[in-house]
């Protein structure tokens, strides 16, 4: 099936694309800040930090960026754009069968976290922003949750899913992906990430009471 852009990031890829481990195209201060952010934590992290490791004044870092929390929240940002993007496209890859909508956001969801963990473990640090920021943040978060609720939804209504609760399943699951960031590594690991987006596909189909044969 063809695929077709996701629309409301306004991001052109290929098809397959969301499974791609493209590297995020971050300026230096955002790559150095999320490099520190998740190797000692924000409130580990001063902007001194990250002004010299970058080799920039901290005026300098101020020009572009008004606090920390800034720096946070424009990763934040970045990071939950390109969820959302990726998992628009691998919904609309999947087409209408419910099935093959679960697998496909399951698949991207998880690759996701394996392939971009340092930007993916930036949602642990939200309790760090404003409480404006924190709920802009949310409102783009509950689209990916949403994402997964409807599509269990789906599956419910047409009878390939057994559970007792969408919502509740769905909150489960990304808990259970989201947690990818905090173990995998690539390096010397036992799988590789495609490997452990499927292994993590296999957990949710059984989750949701789905384990029909696989078409070929």
């Amino acid at each position: 099936m063809g695929s077709r852009l996701a629309q409301a990031s306004g991001i052109t890829a290929p098809a397959g694309a969301w499974r791609t481990a493209d590297d995020e195209e971050l300026s230096p201060i955002l790559a150095t800040a999320r490099d520190l952010f998740y190797e000692v934590g924000f409130h580990g992290t001063t902007v001194r930090d990250i002004a010299s490791r970058v080799g920039v004044t901290v005026p300098a870092l101020y020009y572009h960026h008004a606090n920390k929390e800034a720096i946070l929240s424009a990763l934040l940002d970045r990071s939950i754009s390109n969820v959302i993007a990726r998992c628009e496209q691998a919904l609309s890859e999947a087409g209408e069968d419910p099935a093959d909508r679960f697998r496909n956001l399951i698949e991207c969801l998880a690759l996701y976290m394996a392939n971009h963990r340092k930007s993916a473990a930036m949602d642990a640090e939200i309790r760090a922003l404003s409480p404006a920021a924190r709920k802009l943040y949310s409102v783009q978060r509950r689209r990916v949750e949403q994402m997964v609720s409807d599509t269990i939804s789906r599956g419910v209504e047409t009878g390939v899913f057994d559970v007792t609760s969408a919502s509740e399943t769905g909150r489960a699951l990304l808990g259970m992906v989201q947690a990818i960031t905090l173990w995998f590594r690539p390096d010397g690991g036992r799988l590789t990430a495609s490997e452990l987006a499927l292994r993590y596909v296999d957990i949710a189909e059984r989750t949701v009471g789905l384990r029909p044969p696989r078409s070929e």
